[in-house]
């Protein structure tokens, strides 16, 4: 297919664009709209030739892309970067054709969404820590560039099913840990809720499909529920001459899963299941209109929310109340002004700013500070596991809102404790704290924060960070601290360390290092990729390198028949021959699986040197991982040998209904597969059951087969690992 003057005319493709073409017009009557036909010009040149999984012509996805850009209100600079942003990704094109043709603000959109996939990674996950934390550095610039992103995953998720199932669920799962919940920390809630719905529906099919059909199966009664309780709003906001306008909506299926499994409730159970929002033109009506609805229905205790008082960091404000309709129904009411309801729906979008060509955030918005911090604390992050869980964690919006003695306002997630408390504060306070009081009374650093409290921090001069804390802080500034802490005392340490093995090492066998200088010694550093000398020391100390492998580097070669003879230490016992972990470069360092996880054969693992015990490979899922690998330094590549092995241990926690038989049924398909249980354990309640079965599994295929068995039986609703038995 070619974009010729020929073929335009008829053809879907352009008729898909001129229909964008004049839909831009009519919302942007002032601005140009030749950049536009330029670049769908250029995309489908490019392109031409290409289709996508689904069979249609590839040049239908950059044309979706820019059609959701431009239900998002954007300009036509950032729609015609949405036309163009698979040039340079999936065509010859090249950034410099970009940049000529259409300028330097497109071609910046261009190259921040552009995947790097032109470069060596060890690892998948390395690869997608870069990719984000690339398209993170070009959002400070300009916010246009996630925005352009999350378009692009809103359509690939729409389109996901044409993709093969292992596929599919990489991409819903990267979906939903990172780009549902950056568009919800930007605020914005309707692409959130679609691409979070979306993912939900791949990952968890069974879920989707139960919550479907529970929704599905009430939503006449409900719709009609809606809009008789919205008709007795408007009519009793009317008597009392509050201008407003009402919607009503049924809450999302993966929302109402998550408070299913989170409070282990029925779906009758959702006091905001149903939900009416009240749109009023100010503030001032907002709360006259919450009034209101108190004196018409009976609100349910400990159900109102203020967030236009205290709105949430991503800039979302709303009143929120459960009432009890007369039926015995409850129903959510959410009530805020107009500019409200566009910044809950659309975010950071919704407020943008554009002058002369150039993107102008405001610099104090919440909504990109936590952004700038990110890419801040991310130059010292070389561990792309480290950055990608940093992410995760700065992805989540805080919860809790506390108060320092003298009336601070302290934001910080859910279940954040008082250190991390005394982080949010400053840095020094973190390190020095000893202790808290709360509310007047003296509290274990441990403690979780709750709103309305207000924390003393008690300090203690020469006092220092624990590695302890890394078990229970919640912030990833309060984390990002303490390692930074502990990072430079373990290096110092091991610098030390390595520095006297080698002294140690020299004097055993005669050689002298004091003719050497600095260069000599950066020099038998690059051998094993180190460019300072400290680094090597490092090297030493953590063990990865032996202290005779470094002096054989240094010396010439006459002096090397020296270290020729066995070390007077005790080496390290070497790996049994054909052990089921490689360390990837080493043969002769002891290896032990992590008791804390217990990772099965074909487990993405990963591997953490410890002192004097050898290499210790935990489960890359592990929750110990994030804690006890704090130093980079100190990991180390590990992968499984390709033989078969015996079987091992794994706990698994099952969630059912409490019925007779179930017990029967689980133990039924786990025996079927050829798995042996060692033990389990049943408890109920409500109705409900939970049951932990600890079997021996040959390898990550076997387990995931019993994992989706025993999610086929009736009642049967999640089935989730337990990484320490």
């Amino acid at each position: 297919m070619s974009p010729s003057d020929s073929t335009l005319t008829a053809n879907p493709v352009e008729a898909a664009f001129r229909a964008l073409l004049a839909r831009v017009a009519e919302a942007r009557p002032r601005e140009r709209l030749d950049l536009l036909e330029r670049a769908f010009e250029f995309s489908w040149r490019h392109h031409a030739d290409q289709r996508r999984r689904s069979g249609e012509a590839f040049i239908m996805h950059p044309l979706a892309v820019a059609t959701i850009l431009h239900e998002m209100r954007m300009d036509v600079v950032c729609i015609a970067a949405g036309l163009l942003h698979d040039a340079v990704e999936d065509t010859p094109a090249t950034h410099e054709e970009i940049r000529a043709a259409f300028g330097p603000v497109v071609a910046h959109l261009v190259a921040g969404v552009t995947k790097i996939d032109r470069l060596d990674f060890s690892s998948q996950g390395a690869r997608q820590a870069e990719n984000v934390r690339k398209m993170l550095l070009a959002m400070v610039d300009d916010i246009r560039v996630i925005l352009i992103k999350l378009a692009d995953r809103l359509h690939n998720m729409r389109t996901l099913r044409h993709l093969p199932p292992d596929r599919q669920r990489a991409v819903a799962l990267e979906t939903m840990e990172i780009y549902a919940p950056l568009a919800h920390r930007l605020g914005m809630g309707k692409m959130r809720g679609e691409l979070e719905d979306l993912a939900f529906s791949f990952l968890e099919p069974d879920a989707y499909e139960q919550v479907r059909r529970a929704v599905e199966g009430r939503r006449k009664v409900s719709e009609e529920f809606l809009a008789q309780v919205r008709e007795r709003v408007e009519r009793v906001m009317a008597e009392h001459e509050i201008r407003c306008r009402v919607e009503g909506r049924v809450k999302r299926f993966y929302s109402i899963w998550q408070k299913l499994q989170r409070q282990a409730i029925e779906i009758e159970q959702v006091y905001d299941l149903l939900a009416l929002r009240i749109i009023t033109g100010s503030v001032r009506d907002c709360y006259a209109a919450l009034g209101v609805i108190h004196n018409t229905w009976h609100p349910v205790p400990g159900r109102i929310k203020d967030f236009i008082a205290i709105p949430r960091p991503n800039g979302y404000q709303s009143l929120h109340t459960s009432v009890i309709h007369e039926s015995g129904q409850p129903f959510e009411a959410q009530i805020r002004t107009e500019e409200m309801h566009r910044t809950a729906e659309e975010g950071i979008a919704a407020h943008w700013k554009y002058k002369d060509g150039q993107l102008a955030p405001e610099s104090e918005d919440e909504r990109l500070a936590w952004v700038r911090r990110l890419v801040e604390w991310q130059r010292e992050m070389r561990d792309p596991a480290e950055f990608l869980a940093t992410l995760k964690v700065d992805l989540h919006p805080e919860e809790v809102f506390a108060f320092t003695p003298k009336g601070q306002i302290i934001r910080l997630p859910r279940d954040a404790t008082a250190v991390d408390f005394a982080y949010a504060i400053h840095t020094e306070v973190g390190n020095r704290c000893v202790g808290a009081k709360v509310n007047g009374r003296i509290a274990p650093l441990r403690y979780r924060v709750q709103s309305g409290d207000i924390v003393e921090i008690l300090t203690q001069a020469g006092h220092a960070p624990s590695r302890d804390w890394l078990a229970f802080v919640k912030t990833s500034r309060a984390r990002h601290k303490i390692k930074h802490w502990i990072n430079l005392n373990e290096r110092r340490r091991a610098v030390e360390i390595g520095r006297r093995a080698l002294e140690r090492d020299a004097r055993r066998h005669d050689i002298a290092l004091k003719p050497y200088k600095e260069a000599d010694w950066v020099r038998a550093g690059q051998e094993y990729g180190f460019l300072r000398s400290e680094d090597l020391y490092a090297a030493i100390g953590y063990g990865k390198l032996s202290a005779r492998q470094v002096l054989a580097r240094l010396v010439p070669p006459e002096q090397r028949a020296a270290l020729a003879g066995p070390p007077r230490a005790t080496p390290r016992r070497a790996a049994p021959s054909g052990a089921a972990i490689l360390v990837r470069g080493f043969s002769d360092l002891m290896v032990y699986r992590a008791r804390c996880c217990n990772p099965v054969h074909g487990e993405a693992i990963v591997g953490y040197i410890t002192r004097g015990r050898g290499v210790a490979v935990h489960a890359e899922q592990c929750a110990n991982v994030q804690n006890l690998i704090y130093q980079s330094d100190r990991r180390i590549d590990v992968g499984w040998a390709p033989r078969a092995e015996s079987p091992q241990p794994v706990k698994l926690a099952i969630f059912t209904d409490d019925r007779a038989g179930m017990l029967n049924s689980i133990t039924a398909v786990i025996s079927e597969s050829g798995a042996n249980i060692r033990n389990i354990a049943a408890n109920t309640g409500s109705g409900q059951a939970t049951i932990d079965v600890v079997l021996e599994v040959r390898d990550l295929q076997h387990l995931q087969a019993i994992q989706a068995g025993l999610k086929k039986i009736a009642g049967v609703h999640d089935v989730q690992r337990l990484y320490k038995l």
